[in-house]
């Protein structure tokens, strides 16, 4: 456990804290949803009765849209989230962190590699469950999805914001939010990250999807952008 000189909850963001260290830096983190566990080895910090996990935005691409200053965290206590390309739950177990027990996340991953870390991430998080499922296939697991209040997606596929549509087409409620961690090289490596982003948040505004704010994650990540936006599909 790692000596703090002060904790707050960010001023933009509920359900995110700053912690202050003894060096002067800082670092964001939530409350830890299950005491005395880590999920990929960051430091945990006591302050008063919470004990908080570091969220580190080289590991978390959600934390990096934070630090880089992003409108608005969506995520709040008590929301369902579809969380498509959850890997071994990093970021999922942080919105777990966030929406607390009265919420739920849905924690899709095609690869069976990552699962069993995941399953062992979501066995301490009761808020939390796994799917091993394709993203491509909303179809196959709309018996197990409920409505949600939101979508995240972080897939590495070149058709990246067609696969968020068809989720939010089955899943997600209108006027529901949409956070999506857009990978311009898993899209097309001969065209400029730029043109990549333009050419996503075309596909999204064709499907629904009211833009409300985008943001580069660089020097987090490289080559990637975050994208919030609000679902309006026409009637």
């Amino acid at each position: 456990m790692v000596e703090v000189v002060n904790v707050y909850e960010h001023e933009r963001y509920k359900g995110v804290y700053v912690v202050e260290l003894e060096d002067g830096s800082t670092r964001l983190a939530t409350v830890n949803l299950a005491p005395g566990k880590r999920v990929y080895g960051e430091r945990l910090f006591k302050w008063e009765d919470k004990e908080l996990r570091e969220w580190n935005p080289y590991r978390s691409k959600l934390a990096a849209a934070l630090l880089k200053g992003i409108e608005e965290l969506p995520i709040k206590p008590g929301h369902r989230i579809l969380y498509l390309g959850a890997a071994t739950g990093t970021t999922p177990s942080h919105v777990s962190d966030i929406i607390g027990l009265e919420g739920k996340i849905y924690a899709l991953d095609v690869a069976p590699r990552v699962m069993r870390e995941l399953i062992a991430v979501c066995e301490t998080r009761p808020n939390m469950l796994p799917l091993l499922a394709d993203a491509k296939k909303p179809y196959e697991y709309r018996h197990i999805v409920e409505l949600v209040d939101g979508v995240y997606a972080d897939v590495a596929q070149p058709e990246q914001a067609e696969i968020v549509a068809d989720n939010a087409d089955f899943f997600l409620k209108e006027g529901g939010y949409l956070l999506l961690a857009i990978k311009a090289r898993s899209i097309d490596v001969t065209k400029e990250p730029s043109e990549v982003f333009r050419n996503q948040i075309e596909v999204l505004k064709n499907r629904g999807f009211e833009i409300v704010d985008m943001v580069h994650l660089e020097p987090f990540d490289k080559d990637h952008a975050m994208v919030y936006a609000r679902y309006k599909p026409q009637k």
